[in-house]
């Protein structure tokens, strides 16, 4: 336990440093490629406590990439930090908790890492709630030279890291002709009875969706004038299923609906992703159980039984790279919470969030010293990513 009491005392350092994090990007709520200051707030802190920060990264004027290495050998480990808030409510889904408690984690790791060997990685992912930076990440080279990456989210309980969604964005156009809707309606060619076509067809196949999956979508455009017949229409479709593959197939099937709906309707149409999509996450168990063990010792149970309901991470475009954990710390004590939500957002200024929050940092952390340690355990992790079915 001498390792673990050292790094306590070291997170309890660290702690308001934290929380001015969290409580400044709190205050300065910014949508995703946008997050000027919040993306700066971290980078200041972290070369304030001896990183090297590369920023703007990938050509992302909101991200960076801050690393410390140790003078001794040992594995990378990268900690994922996010800071995009949503329209209208902020940080309805608690991304300025989320940020500072995983760069509070590699800061506390980097303090302790030059007796242990290693490297240690801060990742800053802007824009997960659109347009995912991690997917980008994943794309290049980023996580070619890191061995283990963790995140967390704050939630209504402790829960062991799992599984999301693949999701898919698509957006669908209809052209047609305009035409004077009254008197000469049959010159013209509808394009919103397209996108309406398209709506009904989809609505109708949900039936036949499996219970897991989800497609949901609105008509975005669909004219400008009561009168005149619409030669434009768009319609734009979230698809999420458990897995890629079942993804693929319900994504073949939406586009049959949308060209059905145009063919009805003598319209032209055509398709294309609006924003980047997500893979599922698959959760690497050996590095999962090594963790919710740690918390034990910390005084806490990770739920392991999966979630009624999930979104779509960008992390799962991580998981598919290298050995990745994404658990839930709690913000209350029993209460639900619903995410994208204002009293989600008010949750995480509690002082139960932010306590909540430095046992998390703690578990992250001891389990990257434990990795970097035990090198049995590191290259049990690594076997069971290379032998996992993407």
């Amino acid at each position: 336990m001498v390792l673990l009491n050292k790094i306590k005392e070291k997170t309890k350092e660290i702690r308001p440093e934290m929380e001015r994090l969290s409580k400044y990007i709190y205050d300065n709520p910014e949508l995703g490629n946008e997050e000027y200051l919040s993306s700066k707030a971290h980078v200041d802190l972290l070369k304030s406590r001896g990183f090297s920060v590369e920023y703007p990264y990938l050509g992302i004027d909101t991200a960076f990439k801050a690393i410390y290495k140790s003078d001794k050998p040992g594995p990378t480990i990268a900690f994922l930090s996010e800071y995009d808030a949503l329209p209208g409510i902020g940080h309805g889904c608690g991304h300025n908790l989320l940020g500072s408690t995983t760069t509070t984690a590699g800061i506390v790791l980097k303090e302790l890492i030059d007796q242990h060997g290693g490297s240690v990685v801060v990742l800053g992912t802007p824009a997960e709630e659109t347009n995912g930076a991690k997917v980008t990440m994943a794309e290049s080279n980023t996580f070619n030279d890191i061995d283990i990456a963790m995140c967390t989210h704050p939630h209504d309980s402790w829960q062991a890291s799992g599984t999301s969604m693949a999701m898919e964005a698509l957006e669908f156009e209809f052209f047609g002709k305009t035409s004077h809707a009254a008197a000469a309606p049959h010159m013209g060619r509808n394009a919103l009875d397209a996108a309406v076509g398209m709506y009904i067809n989809v609505s109708m196949y949900r039936q036949q969706l499996h219970h897991s999956a989800r497609v949901h979508g609105i008509i975005k455009d669909g004219g400008q004038a009561a009168n005149v017949i619409p030669e434009y229409a768009r319609n734009q479709y979230y698809i999420r299923a458990m897995t890629m593959a079942e993804l693929t197939e319900i994504r073949t099937r939406i586009i049959d609906c949308a060209q059905a709906a145009a063919r009805a309707a003598n319209c032209d149409m055509k398709y294309n992703n609006y924003e980047l999509s997500y893979h599922n996450l698959i959760t690497n168990q050996t590095l999962s159980n090594r963790f919710n063990e740690n918390m034990v010792d910390l005084g806490v149970y990770m739920i392991t039984e999966e979630r009624d309901g999930m979104g779509s991470l960008d992390m799962g475009n991580v998981s598919q790279k290298v050995p990745v954990i994404n658990p839930y710390f709690s913000m209350t004590d029993g209460q639900k919470l619903t995410g994208h939500t204002v009293d989600f957002r008010e949750a995480t200024m509690t002082g139960l969030a932010k306590d909540n929050a430095e046992l998390m940092v703690q578990g992250l952390v001891y389990t990257s010293l434990q990795l970097i340690d035990d090198k049995e355990l590191l290259e049990t992790v690594k076997r069971e990513f290379n032998n996992t079915n993407f």
